[in-house]
C-alpha cells in the first residue's frame, strides 16, 4: 500500500527546510519514490508557497539562518529520531500515533525511512545520533532471524533511551531488556480462531507472511491456538503468497496455492496476513467460483485497508496508533529520568476483532 500523499509531502518539506535546499534526485532516492513522483508534490507544494523550484534543485521559502528563534534557541535534546520501513503502510498508524506524543511534548521529530534491505537502520541510527537526536523509537524491518540478530549488539548500546515499537525480540537475546511496545499478536491469533468456531467452523487454514516478526509471531499463535482447541478438527499454514517468505526452506502444502490447500484440508475458513495478501486471495477465490462468505468465512489480520474489499473483510486490528502513541509516552518517561532508574519495559496491547461481511455462520 502507498503512503499518504500527505504524509510524502510533509516528509518532502521537513527534508528541505532542514537543509535550506535539496535535488529532486536525492528526495526521490530517500523516500523510495519516483522522481516524477517527487516533481509533482514539488510543484503542489511550490504552489502553496512552501518551496521553490529550481533546475533540478528545491529551495525552502524560510532558509535555515532565518529560521523562527525559538526554533533556533531550541536545546538539543528536544531532538528525538524515529526510525521506520519506508514504504510500510501497517506503522504508518504507528508513527502518527508517536508524532503526536512527541509533538505536544514540543520535541522534534527527525524522521528516517529504511529502505528495504538488510542492515539499513543502522547508519540511519547512527547518523540521527551524530545530528544531536536524544532518543530514538525505532521498527526495524526485521524480515528473518539472521536479520534481527545482527542488529542486537549495535542497538542494545545506542547510549540513548530506545523504546521498539512493534517488534519484540526473542527471550535472552542482547535486546531482552530493551524498552518495547507491542500488539499482543497471540491475542489476535486467539480472537480469530475463536470467532470462526463460534461460527461452526471446525477446519481452517492460516495463510501468513513470513518476513517480519509479526508474520513469524502469528505462525506460531495459529500452530498453538488451532493444535490446542478441542473443536478444531483439522488445520494447516501456508505462505500466503510465494515471496512472503524469507527463513525456509518451506515444504510443498505450506507452499501451495491456496485453494487447492483448502481443498485438501476441506477447509471452510480461512485467516489471511495481511491485508492486501486478504484482498487478492478473496479475488482468486472468486475466480474459482468460492464464495466468500457462502462457501468460506474470511479473516484478515492488520485492518489496514480490509474494510474496503467486497465484500468488507473481517479483520483482526491491532491497536496500530495506540502502539504509537505507548512508545512515544515511554520514550518521554525514559527522557526524563536519569539512566537505569526504572527496569526496561515490555508493553503489550491487545488487538480487536472488526466483523464485517466476509464471515457467516456454517451452512449445515
Amino acid at each position: 500500500m502507498r503512503e499518504p500523499v500527505d504524509l510524502r509531502r510533509q516528509r518532502i518539506l521537513a527534508a528541505v527546510q532542514s537543509r535550506g535546499s535539496a535535488r529532486v534526485r536525492d528526495l526521490a532516492e530517500e523516500l523510495q519514490v519516483s522522481v516524477v513522483t517527487v516533481r509533482r508534490d514539488v510543484e503542489e507544494l511550490t504552489r502553496e508557497g512552501r518551496l521553490r523550484r529550481g533546475h533540478g534543485v528545491v529551495r525552502s521559502t524560510v532558509p535555515v539562518q532565518e529560521a523562527p528563534a525559538e526554533t533556533a534557541a531550541a536545546p538539543d535534546d528536544d531532538r528525538v529520531a524515529v526510525v521506520v520501513p519506508v514504504r510500510h503502510s501497517y506503522l504508518n498508524e504507528a508513527l502518527h500515533g508517536a508524532r503526536t506524543v512527541l509533538e505536544g511534548a514540543g520535541l522534534r521529530i527527525a524522521l528516517h525511512l529504511a529502505p528495504q534491505a538488510a542492515g539499513t537502520e543502522r547508519p540511519l541510527v547512527e547518523r540521527a545520533l551524530a545530528d544531536g537526536a536524544h532518543g530514538l523509537l525505532i521498527a526495524p524491518r526485521w524480515r528473518g532471524r539472521a536479520e534481527e540478530e545482527a542488529d542486537h549488539e549495535w542497538l542494545a548500546a545506542t547510549g540513548v533511551p530506545t523504546v521498539l515499537m512493534e517488534r519484540r525480540p526473542w527471550r535472552g537475546s542482547a535486546l531482552h531488556a530493551l524498552d518495547s511496545v507491542c500488539s499482543d499478536h497471540w491475542y489476535g491469533a486467539h480472537l480469530a480462531v475463536e470467532h470462526l468456531v463460534g461460527l461452526g467452523h471446525r477446519r481452517m487454514v492460516f495463510a501468513t507472511r513470513h518476513d517480519s516478526p509479526t508474520a513469524r509471531s502469528l505462525r506460531a499463535a495459529f500452530a498453538e491456538i488451532a493444535g490446542a482447541h478441542p473443536l478444531v478438527e483439522q488445520w494447516a499454514w501456508a505462505l500466503v503468497a510465494p515471496e512472503a517468505g524469507s527463513d525456509g526452506p518451506y515444504t510443498a502444502d505450506e507452499t501451495a496455492e491456496l485453494p487447492a490447500l483448502m481443498r485438501k484440508v476441506g477447509a471452510t475458513a480461512v485467516v489471511l496476513h495481511g491485508d492486501v495478501d486478504a484482498l487478492m486471495i478473496v479475488q482468486r477465490l472468486a475466480e474459482e467460483s468460492v464464495r466468500v462468505p457462502q462457501d468460506c468465512s474470511v479473516v484478515a489480520y492488520d485492518d489496514v485497508v480490509a474494510g474496503l474489499g467486497s465484500p468488507p473483510l473481517t479483520a483482526v486490528a491491532p491497536p496500530k496508533a495506540e502502539v504509537g502513541r505507548t512508545a512515544a509516552e515511554l520514550l518521554l518517561r525514559r527522557l526524563a529520568e536519569a539512566p537505569g532508574a526504572r527496569p526496561g519495559r515490555r508493553i503489550e496491547l491487545l488487538p480487536r476483532l472488526m466483523v464485517r461481511g466476509s464471515t457467516d455462520r456454517l451452512a449445515e
